[in-house]
């Protein structure tokens, strides 16, 4: 029996296959939508859906940047289906057919990819005014950050796990300091593909 991150790394390569494999029909290169690999993610996400309590901090993490990735693919599938079926897509025979339908499904595609980066990535949002003496918040912050940086395929580097305890504390200090502050947000959020960690004055 596969273990949680297998599965979360099995839906994570479905969605993206699910993606080719539509972009393939769309463009005329396979005649059925991929129903199969629909069902698949269907049963993990509805899976974990109901037992999100069995999941780790990251894990849930992960399930939920996925399952929102696979809202956004989808509600793009639903749309060109719609339009496939009241007969808004053009048909072309011919030599030059299938130079139209790839050209045609490539812009479709990067569509696809504009749409689902527009909806905006998943933020984890965490509040502190003593670091030092809110563990289980840095450790939150650090795993959402750690876990972002996978999913973007990116190398932490020289940001160890001790270092990163000490940039929040550093940084919520010199903040509070400089801004006569008492409490900083601290936001790890994913644009255009690239993790970035923000910390934001509060009250």
């Amino acid at each position: 029996m596969p273990t949680i991150d297998e599965e979360l790394a099995g839906l994570e390569r479905d969605i993206r296959q699910l993606k080719i494999e539509y972009d393939m029909y769309f463009g005329g290169g396979r005649k059925r939508p991929p129903s199969e690999i629909e069902w698949r993610i269907e049963t993990v996400v509805k899976r974990y859906s109901e037992r999100g309590g069995e999941l780790k901090y990251t894990q849930r993490f992960r399930f939920n940047n996925l399952s929102q990735t696979y809202a956004k693919y989808k509600e793009v599938f639903r749309k060109r289906l719609a339009q496939r079926e009241e007969g808004k897509i053009e048909r072309h025979f011919g030599a030059a057919a299938k130079a139209i339908e790839a050209e045609r499904a490539r812009k479709q595609a990067e569509a696809s990819d504009e749409a689902a980066a527009k909806v905006g990535a998943k933020a984890f949002r965490v509040t502190c005014s003593a670091p030092e003496k809110e563990a289980d918040k840095v450790e939150q912050l650090y795993e959402a950050f750690v876990s972002a940086k996978q999913e973007a395929g990116e190398a932490m580097g020289k940001m160890t796990r001790s270092a990163f305890n000490e940039f929040v504390r550093k940084k919520t200090k010199d903040l509070q300091t400089q801004k006569n502050c008492r409490e900083v947000e601290y936001v790890v959020e994913t644009v255009d593909g690239q993790v970035k960690l923000k910390a934001l004055v509060k009250s």
